[in-house]
């Protein structure tokens, strides 16, 4: 692309954008442009207007004139001895015609100045005698003229002393004593042609300053309308940046006055709101970080009872025995509960801290699905793991990452129906990425943002299988966002639901692009030898899959890969 078109195009982009985002410059455009097009039809129309004007009075005065010429030429020609030649007699009643018109006569009334043309057809083969200009004379014109008929015609003529320009031309036969006798009449339109320029240019001046002052008028009226919206604008974007006493002034009673008092009171409205749920959201974090720490203790003398009760269960009756393991056991979930409990206070409060190092992130998805082993088990769950062949390093924190993935691998156990789960991992330069994808319920429309929120349950009456809090996807957001990455969700209802997790593989560097695609761009149903119904997904790579009845773990290389 050459320099110019280079220009031509970032000047393009540059006033699209300014039309755009100007309306004041979209309001002064489009008066100019309707006033222009009102302003050229308005003088198309006077210019033909005029100009019909003007040469109906031409015509009418070039009619009366040729009254007038007629009958000098018949009372010159009249008394013209007759032995003379023809021609002579023709130049000499041209003469006297011309003689009179510049003698300012009547001639020179309201038609203007004229040249004479006589004209006498032979019979035969001979030319014609004629006087005056008469190669000026159209055809069709003499055809008229020769059939006993007065006519005119706008012609284009040129005269020895150096005009060339429109002329009326009008002619009529005479009743003079020299038979077929034709005048004509050459009225150039000179002085006519100067009275138009004058008019159009008049007009192109007075459309010129028209569109200049209308620009101007324009500019201010769309200057007094969006001068407020403008202000509305900035006070908003600072309204919403926090600064909740910001307002809009009020001027006069016009619909501006009512649109800033409508702001006013809207934005009054939203903040006490915004204050009422921050003083609620401050009580409820406050809330739960107190009564986190207010039930370690009792907890703690509370689990101390239960083991020793535990530890002597060999000698109680089978009844208490299940008690005592039913206490323990309901002792384990409050523990996991208050933990979690704990740890959303500590994002709460904006102390949660990052102990990232850099190692392999593999070694946890290892260490997460040795965690939920016990549980795909017990489900009759396969669980599928693809990673790469090499190390996939990164700066992380191992046991938030851990903790995620846990998460993410008992959500897919407790909602996947006993069908295989997938955990995939990928990486590019910069960012690396883990799915989870199951093949259960999956999710409705919407529900995929619903589904990080604190015990949020798409369906009450389903009983968690990993004995979740209802806090691990919470806890998860959290934890992605102490990474500057991302944690999305996917789902379709009977289809099954898929998690991502992206994560900068360098810490504090922005995320870009995902190596992993959040919806499966395929899916389809492929039996394998132990007959055993797996999703495989078309995401970029083939795999070949030889699972084992629980859990298969995959390594891809840059060619592909196989599940061991």
């Amino acid at each position: 692309m050459t320099p110019f078109l280079r220009w031509c195009h970032s000047l393009s982009n540059t006033l699209a954008h300014t039309w755009r985002r100007s309306l004041q410059l979209r309001v002064v455009v489009s008066t100019l442009s309707l006033s222009l097009i009102v302003i050229v039809i308005l003088g198309v129309v006077l210019t033909s207007q005029i100009t019909d004007r003007l040469l109906e009075a031409k015509i009418t005065a070039a009619t009366e004139e040729m009254d007038r010429a007629r009958g000098v030429v018949e009372d010159q020609l009249a008394g013209v001895d007759g032995s003379a030649a023809l021609k002579d007699q023709l130049e000499s009643a041209a003469s006297s015609l011309t003689s009179r018109n510049q003698s300012g006569g009547q001639a020179s009334g309201s038609a203007g100045t004229f040249d004479p043309a006589l004209i006498v057809e032979q019979d035969g083969p001979r030319d014609p005698v004629y006087a005056g200009p008469a190669d000026q004379i159209p055809e069709n014109l003499r055809e008229f003229v020769h059939n006993g008929q007065i006519a005119y015609q706008f012609a284009t003529v040129s005269d020895p002393e150096g005009y060339s320009g429109p002329a009326l031309i009008i002619g009529s036969p005479t009743a003079s004593s020299i038979s077929g006798l034709e005048l004509y009449l050459v009225f150039p339109l000179a002085s006519e042609d100067r009275s138009l320029s004058l008019v159009r240019s008049t007009l192109l001046i007075g459309g010129a300053v028209l569109l200049v002052l209308l620009a101007a008028i324009s500019l201010l009226v769309a200057r007094q309308v969006v001068l407020p919206i403008r202000s509305a604008s900035r006070i908003a974007v600072r309204f919403a940046d926090g600064r909740l006493k910001e307002r809009m002034p009020v001027r006069g009673e016009d619909d501006m006055a009512r649109l800033a008092m409508s702001f006013n009171e809207m934005a009054e409205s939203l903040s006490k709101q915004i204050t009422q749920l921050e003083e609620f959201g401050n009580l409820q974090k406050r809330f739960t970080s107190d009564v986190s720490h207010e039930l370690r203790t009792p907890l703690t003398t509370v689990r101390m009872a239960a083991d020793l009760i535990h530890d002597g269960s060999e000698s109680l009756d089978p009844i208490l025995r299940r008690s005592s393991e039913l206490l323990v056991a309901e002792l384990d979930r409050f523990e996991g509960l208050l933990a979690d409990l704990l740890e959303i206070s500590r994002h709460d409060a904006g102390v949660a801290e990052l102990a990232s190092e850099q190692l392999d992130v593999r070694m946890c998805a290892r260490a997460a699905v040795s965690t939920v082993r016990h549980l795909a088990r017990e489900s009759g769950t396969e669980l599928i793991v693809d990673m790469p062949d090499d190390p996939v390093i990164a700066d992380v924190d191992p046991r938030r990452v851990e903790r995620v993935l846990r998460n993410l691998l008992a959500n897919a156990i407790d909602h996947g129906e006993g069908k295989p789960i997938l955990l995939r991992l990928r990486a590019d330069d910069d960012a690396l990425a883990f799915i989870v994808r199951d093949s259960g319920v999956g999710l409705r429309p919407g529900e995929e943002k619903l589904v990080f929120n604190r015990f949020w349950r798409s369906d009450p009456s389903r009983v968690r299988r990993s004995g979740g809090t209802g806090l691990g996807l919470a806890i998860s957001v959290e934890d992605a966002n102490l990474h500057d990455g991302k944690l999305e969700a996917w789902g379709e209802p009977g289809v099954g639901a898929c998690f991502r997790l992206t994560l900068p593989r360098v810490r504090g560097k922005k995320l870009v692009s995902s190596p992993l695609p959040l919806k499966p761009t395929t899916a389809k149903f492929v039996r394998t030898p132990s007959n055993a119904d797996i999703v495989a997904e078309e995401v970029g790579e083939v795999t070949s899959s030889i699972p084992t009845p629980h859990d298969t773990e995959s390594r891809t290389g840059s060619q592909g890969g196989e599940r061991s």
